[in-house]
């Protein structure tokens, strides 16, 4: 299938090679490698394949830059990530463009990305005036406390190739606020998005060396010597609980300061007096959103009994009517899935549930055609030793059981090594309370199927990761604490 004329501008004026040190340039070898579009498995274009020297290149930049960096004054700092939240407003619909053929996601959940993206760079612009410590008398009032806030320093960021644009700025946005330099890596399969941010920051007049990118097919012989370095401060990573738990035994050497935003296996619990068409609304947007190719993306739902019947089956309709197909055609709402390693996955966890005896609503099985595309899939009467309700799904399936009691809900939230986020709907405030207080994880969403806001600390606990992303918690991962004791 040939790409569009449109469709190869967009791809046609973004650049294609790494961004080191405020200039573009081609890998050291010369090395490139091919970006797919999932839904056709057709190349869009090469970009550079980057080497461990140009990684070193990049950092090396980042080091350079960093001491000046740091002591620019907040208004540049603030004023730049102004002027690149605007230019990703106004660019929404290209950029939204070049998302879809890069990742597959529909057209309108690209731009709903774009706004989402931008958001943190309007957030952050303003934290970057908001820097502060504190003065105060030591208990015996001789002396006094001084506590002030200074940038950690380089950073190395890995991003995922789900929210190619949004995973970036939530990163990159209380970075450049609080005064650190960057080393970004993209995911191999969505670098296009990361390449125009890059573009994006360097119009706005972001100095060249703080956002370096590196691109590359081998992610653990360009990072891998970085972390190594003592040079680096810093490491933020986006991505699944399995590398994570690797990236921090490597990080383990430097006493490296980590960020790890990881897996998750989201509980969606409905108790018998919930709204059930909030019910059935909230679990469409917490399964559905990004084909369900979210860390966020309800994985499992725990029904109470008097209620699964009727919920099973209005869920099984609304997501059986969902329009499947490339995501730049019209009225699609459930683009492919990244690459047929993802579809096998699901397509396996599907199987093990339905040989173990779970009732196939709508779904489950693979179409004929190009692309890595998987039906919207409800199941139900899911057993407890299900895969699907153990591991993370990352696609558009939804596992229905139930569950007994609120005690018996609780338990069976949190019986899981994850703890990212939990969905609650009830009517009854007190129950909503105790429930919310009873999950094991670092967000819950009551009566309502979004949790992602750039304004909140977006996190986990357990296995789902280590620190916050956005909200003034966001920043602070990127600063660290200087206490000064000063004799009068």
């Amino acid at each position: 299938m040939a790409i569009a004329t449109e469709e190869q501008m967009v791809v046609d004026k973004v650049a294609k090679k790494l961004y080191i040190g405020g200039e573009w340039r081609d890998a050291s070898g010369g090395a490139t490698l091919e970006v797919i579009d999932p839904a056709t498995e057709e190349p869009l274009c090469e970009i550079a394949d980057g080497t461990p020297e140009d990684a070193m290149a990049a950092l090396d930049a980042a080091v350079e830059t960093q001491r000046e960096w740091g002591a620019t004054p907040p208004n540049d700092r603030a004023g730049i990530l102004w002027k690149a939240f605007e230019a990703l407003m106004e660019r929404a619909d290209e950029l939204a463009l070049l998302m879809t053929l890069e990742m597959g996601k529909p057209v309108a959940e690209s731009k709903a990305e774009i706004v989402y993206a931008a958001d943190f760079f309007r957030w952050f612009s303003g934290e970057a005036l908001r820097i502060d410590g504190n003065y105060k008398q030591f208990a015996n009032g001789t002396s006094r406390v001084l506590v002030m806030k200074q940038p950690v320093g380089p950073s190395l960021m890995i991003t995922p190739w789900n929210f190619p644009m949004a995973m970036g700025t939530r990163k990159v946005g209380p970075a450049i606020a609080a005064g650190c330099t960057i080393v970004m890596k993209p995911a191999q399969q969505t670098p296009l998005s990361m390449l125009a941010l890059g573009q994006i920051l360097e119009d706005a007049g972001l100095p060249g060396g703080v956002f370096n990118i590196l691109t590359t097919s081998s992610s653990s012989k360009t990072t891998g010597p970085l972390i190594q370095d003592p040079r680096l401060r810093k490491l933020s990573f986006t991505g699944s609980t399995e590398v994570g738990r690797k990236l921090i035994e490597a990080s383990a050497q430097n006493v490296l300061r980590t960020s790890m935003e990881l897996g998750g296996n989201a509980p969606f619990l409905i108790f018998e007096d919930a709204d059930l068409d909030a019910a059935v609304e909230g679990a469409l947007l917490a399964k559905m959103r990004n084909i369900g190719e979210a860390c966020t993306a309800a994985n499992r739902f725990h029904v109470s009994e008097p209620v699964r019947e009727e919920f099973q089956r209005r869920l099984g309709e609304r997501m059986g009517a969902l329009k499947v197909g490339r995501g730049t055609e019209e009225d699609v709402k459930v683009g492919p899935l990244i690459d047929q390693p993802s579809r096998e996955k699901v397509a396996e966890l599907v199987q093990d549930a339905l040989d173990k005896g779970a009732a196939r609503v709508v779904g489950g099985e693979i179409p004929d055609g190009r692309g890595y595309f998987y039906p919207p899939t409800v199941l139900g009467g899911v057993p407890d030793d299900a895969r699907v309700l153990h591991e993370e799904i990352f696609g558009p399936v939804a596992p229905v059981t139930t569950f007994e009691s609120e005690e018996d809900a609780i338990a069976r939230a949190n019986d899981t090594e994850y703890g990212l986020v939990a969905y609650v709907f009830t009517r009854d405030i007190k129950r909503a309370i105790r429930v919310c207080e009873g999950l094991e994880t670092g967000m819950v969403g009551l009566n309502q199927g979004m949790v992602s806001n750039a304004g909140a600390p977006f996190g986990g606990v357990k296995q789902s990761g280590i620190g916050r992303e956005g909200g003034k918690e966001g920043l602070e991962e990127f600063l660290e604490t200087k206490y000064v004791a000063v004799n009068l």
